[in-house]
């Protein structure tokens, strides 16, 4: 091992340690950090903050890939990651080499960062770095929620809300309304704000009305026309159309501003080159492998709609957190798959692999009590296996050599995926998700 490599080694030991602390309400400490260090969050070029149930990583990733299609240079910060914390900072679509985040990290501990949480300091490491690179653009995805999440330290000069759907009720609220007021909480006065297509329709008057009275101006809410009016993408599904709208609003708005110039063909070719693994990404193969991040209701409803247009029998490598609706996500991919290999990603958080099963259960029976014939057939030769190492031979022997295996439920689960069948790059300390809760909240 290196000196780097022992370094970097303790940096992630030191942020896991970070997730030991209480429960503190606010963004006070770290405005306090960064104004420590010089604010760097004012030298990040045009902000984009993005947020949103689902799509809101997709939707930054396309922003980012048409920012540069123009000529321009783009910062990316996202959460969670798959296999590595760097990840989740990346300039010119290249992601923070280990060196330059222990430069940052050590930045941020001597402005007394180290009392923050994990996402507080890796929040701030990100504004400090990336400030360096003077980017023309700069996008942000929100973690959690919007209005206290750690991102919103920043002054965006656009705000995008994807859409709203039912998730960490626990947190956010139980209603969409609720959840809705939190999101719009990253619009800024006089500030372009964009309300996109890829959540529940019954969520779209709340955030508009957040969005008014929070003084956002112009408020663009998006329509159908706006989806059917996309150029193709190089993300899979129907779903990605919806998100691409908003990106593409995202970054019409960035033109009203003058930051870019109008031009349809950057665009095109940016959402032609975009980049978001995890999301519905094949891995070729006999069979073929289906990777996605899928986690909630309205995450396994887009699946669902795109796992049709792929080679049955399609099994599905299924884990789930503890905190999640299993039941519902389940119901909602039963009727396109022919059966479920219960499993566990390798964190405390995971619902074990028989809690599971009997959620895949309990689900088709729901399902075929109210007239589903096959999820009774799905809950017949469905399975479960300890971890991703077991079920994946099990679910290629059921799946046959044209069939489709996906593995989804959960962006922990893909990530375990992505190293075991692509060698994707790792961090030596398994890092739980910062995204559980928001970055103001230490947990």
């Amino acid at each position: 091992m290196t000196d780097l490599d022992a370094a970097y080694h303790q940096l992630l030991e030191r942020l896991f340690s970070a997730r030991r602390f209480g429960v503190v309400l606010g963004l006070e400490r770290l405005r306090a950090v960064l104004a420590a260090l010089g604010d760097p969050q004012r030298r990040l070029g045009a902000l984009v903050h993005v947020a949103g149930t689902n799509g809101k990583g997709s939707t930054a990733a396309m922003i980012a890939a048409m920012v540069r299609a123009h000529g321009r240079t783009a910062a990316l910060y996202t959460s969670p990651h798959l296999t590595s914390v760097r990840e989740r900072i990346v300039f010119e679509g290249e992601p923070i080499g280990r060196a330059a985040l222990l430069a940052a990290a050590a930045r941020v501990a001597q402005a007394g960062g180290d009392s923050l949480t994990f996402f507080e300091q890796l929040t701030a490491m990100a504004l400090v770095e990336l400030a360096q690179r003077a980017p023309d653009v700069t996008i942000l995805e929100v973690g959690l929620g919007g209005r206290l999440d750690a991102t919103n330290v920043v002054d965006s000069d656009v705000a995008v809300v994807t859409g709203v759907a039912l998730d960490h009720q626990a947190i956010l609220g139980d209603t969409l309304e609720q959840i809705a007021r939190e999101k719009a909480g990253i619009f800024r006065r006089g500030k372009p704000a964009v309300i996109g297509v890829s959540g529940e329709a019954a969520a779209v008057p709340a955030l508009y009305a957040e969005a008014l009275r929070l003084g956002a101006a112009p408020v663009e809410q998006l329509e159908e026309a706006a989806v059917a009016a996309v150029p193709p993408l190089s993300l899979r599904g129907a779903h990605q159309r919806r998100n691409a709208a908003a990106a593409v609003a995202a970054v019409k708005a960035l033109v009203g501003a003058g930051v870019l110039a109008d031009d349809p063909a950057a665009r095109a070719r940016g959402l032609l080159g975009a980049v978001h693994p995890g999301r519905l990404e094949l891995v070729p193969g006999s069979p073929q492998l289906v990777l996605d991040g899928a986690h909630n209701p309205h995450g396994a409803a887009a699946l669902a709609a795109a796992l049709v247009e792929l080679p049955a029998p399609r099994i599905l490598v299924l884990a789930v957190s503890r905190d999640k609706d299993a039941g519902a996500l389940v119901g909602a991919l039963l009727p396109v798959v022919t059966a479920v290999i219960s499993t566990a990603y390798q964190q405390e958080r995971a619902l074990p692999p028989q809690e599971l099963a009997a959620k895949v259960a309990d689900a088709a029976a729901k399902v075929g009590a109210a007239g589903g014939a096959h999820a009774a057939k799905v809950a017949a030769v469905s399975r479960s296996a300890p971890e991703l190492g077991a079920a994946l031979p099990l679910a290629r022997q059921l799946a046959g050599p044209r069939g489709t295996v996906v593995v989804a439920g959960s962006l922990f689960l893909v990530g375990e995926a992505r190293a075991m069948l692509l060698g994707a790059d790792t961090d030596p300390v398994l890092l739980s998700d910062p995204a559980a809760t928001p970055g103001n909240l230490r947990s």
